[in-house]
């Protein structure tokens, strides 16, 4: 676990934070999609949560769940070694700017090692965004573009 400040704790989340993280998702969604947000989930929170492909990190603002980043750890095949995937980070709004999102990358990255990373790649939606301007101030432009075929018809606005 690390503090970024003396009320902020990041470590990974586990099953019985499912009911916390599930506010938070419906929030991220609400940010990406527009328009009203859903409910929040709490079945998809476990659902996520229970994922083997996928880890979430949380940040706890005086013990309250604020803001969560999910990666994933891939097989490099340019290096032989392994890679991290960042692909979803969301702090709540009137938590922004204090270096929760920074934190919890700086957290990922230290992970390199001990995990085998070759790279860590930080990828974020298309449309402008806070995550998408720290990404560009922490990492350098990546060696591909990404393309999609979507089987569910929703996209960010």
């Amino acid at each position: 676990m690390e503090r970024v400040a003396p009320d902020i704790e990041i470590a990974l989340l586990r099953l019985d934070d499912a009911r916390e993280l599930a506010p938070l998702l419906s929030a991220y969604n609400q940010d990406i999609f527009r328009g009203a947000p859903p409910a929040p989930d709490s079945y998809y929170a476990e659902a996520l949560l229970q994922d083997p492909a996928a880890e979430i990190l949380g940040a706890r603002l005086d013990g309250r769940l604020v803001a969560f980043l999910m990666f994933y750890d891939l097989p490099d095949p340019w290096t032989g070694m392994r890679s991290g995937l960042a692909e979803h980070i969301f702090v709540e709004h009137k938590n922004r700017r204090m270096g929760i999102a920074k934190a919890m990358i700086d957290l990922l990255a230290e992970q390199a090692d001990r995990r085998g990373w070759s790279r860590l790649v930080l990828r974020s939606p298309r449309h402008p965004g806070i995550a998408r301007n720290l990404y560009a101030r922490v990492a350098e432009p990546a060696d591909w573009t990404t393309y999609v075929i979507r089987f569910v018809d929703r996209e960010p606005n």
